[in-house]
């Protein structure tokens, strides 16, 4: 491995250098569970021969790195890859054209332990060392510990991506990962609008003043993450949240009945809280917010009937095929079809999300299933 790439002409060599291969190896660091708004801190490339770690903290400009990544000819092998896929255009404007995704890989071969350390352990005995995981890799300078172990996932990347995809050809199955890493590429991150309640988990059990509550005491908890540059969660936890917009409290002394609060919290935040609290109690009742349902038709009982129906023609081809259910056709995906129950394969064709592989493997048997009711 060569230094930490900071500057834009050592960047524009390594852009040179991998411009001349046909496959890389690449990998992402982020900071996001130390501050407000994550960026990408650290892009780990590596060839058969040499790894690099480019640093885009140093390097005002990385636009010479969407060249190559856009182009169709380079493969580019991630673990994973849709997290770092939708942080690469976001912070750099970076798409990837050729990915090749071993995790998904690994799943669509029936691998049950898909974690890049179970695979590496299995298939290489190699052991990764996840000290770092959690690290603030916007700190700096890098250890030499955190650097080699950025590298070590991408070092170890291509010899994986050389059995998967051997496997996945000899199994017939490389087309539904060409499909898959298609549309994985186009993963964007897409801004979020309205009330905060939309984004956090276990809102839905909200309702009316109780919403209104929840609500106030987001925003609280985002100005204060934003003013401090910390993750929200580090503020104040999401089971903290629940159980203060459940319970309303009204004084700094109901605070300490609120599970999960510790008394420094309450030191810090306690007035801010309560005066979130009241805030969203004083809501008119015209006013009070209503989490938006998904607007559908009743299912009707014979839709139910067909899911039920699916459910157990998947566990047959699921074993079948030796693939987890989940991989073969999600609940949405059984769902969806037996609202619409095709009663030909031209009909599977409206059904949003469906894969071509998937329409492909089992679609004549979904549509027999269906009409033999």
């Amino acid at each position: 491995m060569q230094g930490i790439i900071s500057s834009e002409a050592e960047l524009a060599a390594v852009v040179d250098a991998v411009e001349r291969e046909t496959e890389i190896a690449v990998d992402l660091e982020m900071d996001s569970l130390h501050h407000y708004r994550e960026k990408v801190c650290l892009i780990q490339i590596s060839t058969r021969k040499q790894s690099w770690l480019i640093d885009p903290l140093a390097i005002a400009d990385l636009s010479c790195l969407a060249v190559p990544f856009s182009n169709p000819d380079l493969l580019v092998v991630m673990h994973g890859a849709d997290y770092d896929i939708r942080s690469l255009h976001r912070d750099f404007g970076i798409e990837v054209c050729n990915l090749f995704d071993t995790m998904v890989a690994s799943r669509l071969l029936g691998i049950n332990e898909f974690g890049l350390a179970a695979l590496l352990k299995a298939r290489f005995g190699i052991e990764l060392d996840k000290k770092y995981q959690k690290a603030d890799w916007s700190r700096r300078p890098l250890s030499p510990e955190m650097c080699a172990y950025a590298i070590a996932d991408t070092a170890t990347l291509l010899p994986l991506y050389d059995q998967l995809a051997s496997e996945l050809q000899q199994a017939g199955r490389r087309l539904w990962l060409d499909e898959e890493c298609r549309l994985i590429s186009q993963a964007r991150v897409t801004e979020k609008n309205g009330p905060l309640f939309l984004g956090f988990k276990g809102a839905g059990k909200f309702k009316g003043r109780g919403l209104a509550v929840l609500e106030s005491l987001l925003q609280m908890r985002d100005r204060l993450a934003m003013a401090q540059d910390r993750p929200p969660f580090k503020i104040l936890s999401a089971e903290c949240l629940q159980e203060l917009a459940d319970k309303r409290p009204r004084s700094l002394n109901e605070l300490t009945s609120i599970k999960g609060m510790t008394p420094g919290q309450i030191q810090r935040y306690g007035d801010k809280i309560i005066t979130a609290v009241a805030e969203g109690l004083a809501v008119p009742e015209a006013e009070l917010p209503r989490f938006p349902r998904i607007s559908r038709d009743e299912i009707s009982e014979g839709a139910r009937q067909r899911t039920k129906q699916l459910k157990a023609w998947r566990q047959d081809i699921s074993a079948r095929f030796g693939l987890d259910s989940g991989v073969v056709a999600p609940n949405w995906l059984l769902e969806a079809v037996a609202e619409q129950n095709p009663a030909s394969m031209e009909g599977l064709g409206v059904i949003a999300g469906m894969r071509n592989w998937q329409r492909e493997l089992y679609g004549q048997e979904i549509v027999t299933e269906l009409v033999r009711g």
